[in-house]
């Protein structure tokens, strides 16, 4: 087993009682739903980071968004680029999305998302979602 560590950026859009999330289409969590949002392109602020993921994986334009939260989660997950079991450390940046200009697009932005949808957060179920996605729908809902 190797032990890695991956940091992202993640956005957390509420509307209507339903959660903007992507479903995984590779990675640690494939199948599941998680926040849109991802890795760093080398000299990215955070905030740049959000604004290209969005873009890449929601088809929209951030235009006001503010931290929430920094988490990690440790994924044990079978990782086949390497061959072997990954203890991943998945560290994320999470923001609250609280503008955004454009129309969401619901297909996949061809790397690791099957597209963008607002899902009902009654809904969804620990199991369905990505950690760092489970823990920013508690942390919204302790601030209601």
């Amino acid at each position: 087993m190797v032990n890695s560590t991956h940091l992202g950026v993640y956005g957390v859009v509420i509307k209507d009682d339903k959660i903007l999330l992507v479903k995984k289409a590779r990675g640690a969590y494939t199948g599941q739903y998680d926040l849109p949002g991802g890795s760093f392109e080398h000299g990215e602020k955070p905030i740049e980071t959000l604004k290209r993921e969005f873009m890449e994986e929601a088809g929209i334009n951030v235009t006001k968004a503010n931290i929430i939260d920094a988490n990690s989660v440790v994924v044990p997950w079978d990782n086949p680029y390497i061959g072997q079991m990954d203890n991943m450390h998945h560290i994320g940046i999470i923001y609250e999305i609280l503008s955004y200009e454009g129309t969401i697009k619901e297909d996949a932005d061809g790397l690791d998302s099957l597209g963008a949808c607002w899902y009902p957060i009654a809904d969804l179920k620990e199991e369905d979602v990505s950690p760092l996605t489970y823990d920013a729908l508690k942390l919204k809902k302790l601030k209601r």
